[in-house]
């Protein structure tokens, strides 16, 4: 029998598994880059030519790999935390805490896309500098987490 083949996923359960860190790396990955691109895009002039190419940029990577790589793992997420359920899961709910919130700062780099677009810088350099190590810090939680179920 497969890890994990008793819950309602049944054999498909290490298929959705393997999709779900699949698309975790995207969704990562364009977490890591998006606030490195506001950094460049900092010193382009609003309303340049260097502006818009930034802009472009950071609309594809949240419309082609970060939005449907965040909805992707939301789905298969929670396919799986219903699969192994709820009860007794400590390490679960503590992760799903840590993925609420990167949701939360995802879609606070999504509004903060839209202002840089309209030619706004709201938050200095420093600050996006910071936000390029909160991936880091969510990625190590959520594998510990994951890997050694503390609690």
């Amino acid at each position: 029998m497969l890890d994990g083949a008793i819950g309602w996923l049944g054999d498909a359960y290490l298929w959705v598994k393997s999709a779900h860190v699949i698309f975790v790396i995207f969704w990562m990955a364009g977490l890591f880059m998006l606030p490195r691109f506001f950094v460049y895009h900092m010193s382009a002039e609003p309303g340049s030519r260097e502006d818009a190419l930034w802009i472009e940029r950071e609309r594809r990577l949240l419309r082609i790999i970060v939005n449907p790589a965040m909805i992707a793992v939301w789905v298969l997420g929670l396919a799986l935390a219903f699969h192994l359920g709820f009860e007794g899961q400590g390490w679960l709910h503590a992760k799903l805490a840590i993925v609420l919130l990167l949701t939360g700062w995802h879609h606070w780099f999504a509004r903060l896309r839209k202002a840089f677009a309209r030619g706004e810088r709201p938050v200095p350099e420093r600050t996006l500098r910071i936000q390029n190590e909160i991936p880091s810090v969510a990625t190590i939680a959520i594998v510990i987490l994951v890997i050694v179920k503390p609690f």
